[in-house]
């Protein structure tokens, strides 16, 4: 009896030690696949599809976005362990999204670009995790497809990626921050967090603390440079016009907070730049100017009216006021 009693004892204990290992496999699987990793090497296709992606982007064609998503995702699916390439079809989603206003009304399908930019960013991510823009862009979009989908546990996980991707390049991502967050309400924290990283952003890109009664950027003209983390703090080959944009947006952020003329200075701040003669969006900038004062309600619209103005965020020239040449 006692020796039945041991036997049936160890059969229970096998039996449950094998239900247990059968439970766990999946994850051990899941655990022991080889990682996803970055390609060192980029595909023709890769290259091809890469000049159709600047091309589109700088000459502001937004109606050809189409076309560049077939060809760089063909380029994706060929290779996809390549992080540039994932990160351009993320871009092209992005600019879908962020300027839907174009397309008035907005179908409801424009909020699947959120969904899928957020997934080539994620990719990206994982493919070059030490580049802080990817980050950012990554980031953003957690927030932006949390707050579509009523995920606040998704809002808060963006929240926190991106102070890292702050904190990993804080000259490119406090205005990422700032800006993906420009829209909430004038009087909530996180709109008074934007506004101040906007400062931030150009206290790091001189090394000081700008005067915050007035502005003026001329004194720092001088500083430029094409090199190092501060390059972003300027114009470029990527961004022809970041610096004008750069200060369009912070315009409308003082203009939302209701500081019309401080607001005025840090428009004429885009004035300073060379290349501002060639601007698309100077006529823009000059309006803002002169509207500053009577701006203040409009922008504070959580719905604005077409054809009324609104935040560079939600115009036609969201991401063009700083990419088109």
């Amino acid at each position: 009896m006692i020796r039945r009693r041991l036997l049936l004892g160890t059969l229970l204990v096998l039996l449950a030690t094998a239900a247990v290992a059968a439970a766990g496999w999946p994850r051990i699987a899941v655990w022991a696949a080889p990682d996803k990793r970055a390609t060192t090497t980029r595909s023709a296709a890769a290259t091809d599809a890469d000049r159709l992606f600047w091309t589109t982007l700088h000459g502001g064609e937004y109606d050809r976005i189409p076309t560049a998503l077939t060809a760089v995702k063909a380029a994706y699916l060929q290779n996809p362990n390549d992080a540039v390439t994932a990160s351009h079809v993320g871009w092209l989603h992005i600019w879908r999204l962020a300027e839907r206003a174009r397309h008035a009304p907005a179908r409801p399908e424009i909020t699947d670009d959120a969904v899928l930019a957020r997934k080539y960013f994620e990719e990206a991510v994982r493919l070059n995790p030490k580049e802080a823009r990817y980050l950012g862009f990554y980031a953003s979009l957690l927030m932006a497809e949390g707050s579509i989908h009523r995920d606040e546990k998704m809002v808060r996980r963006g929240f926190f990626a991106m102070k890292d991707a702050v904190a990993a390049w804080p000259e490119f991502n406090y205005f990422t921050a700032g800006y993906s967050m420009s829209t909430l309400p004038v009087e909530s924290e996180r709109f008074r967090d934007a506004l101040e990283y906007q400062w931030r952003n150009l206290d790091v890109c001189v090394g000081e603390k700008v005067d915050r009664a007035n502005p003026d950027y001329a004194r720092y003209m001088g500083l430029e440079t094409k090199d190092g983390p501060k390059r972003v703090c300027w114009n470029s080959w990527i961004a022809p016009h970041n610096f004008e944009g750069f200060f369009l947006n912070f315009g409308d952020m003082l203009v939302k907070a209701g500081q019309p003329d401080t607001a005025a200075a840090m428009y004429q701040n885009a004035r300073h730049a060379r290349e501002f003669a060639a601007w698309p969006y100077r006529a823009v900038l000059e309006e803002r100017i002169r509207a500053a004062a009577t701006n203040v309600t409009a922008f504070r619209s959580s719905e604005p009216a077409p054809g009324t103005p609104t935040l560079m965020v939600r115009s036609p020239f969201a991401c063009t006021g700083c990419h088109q040449q």
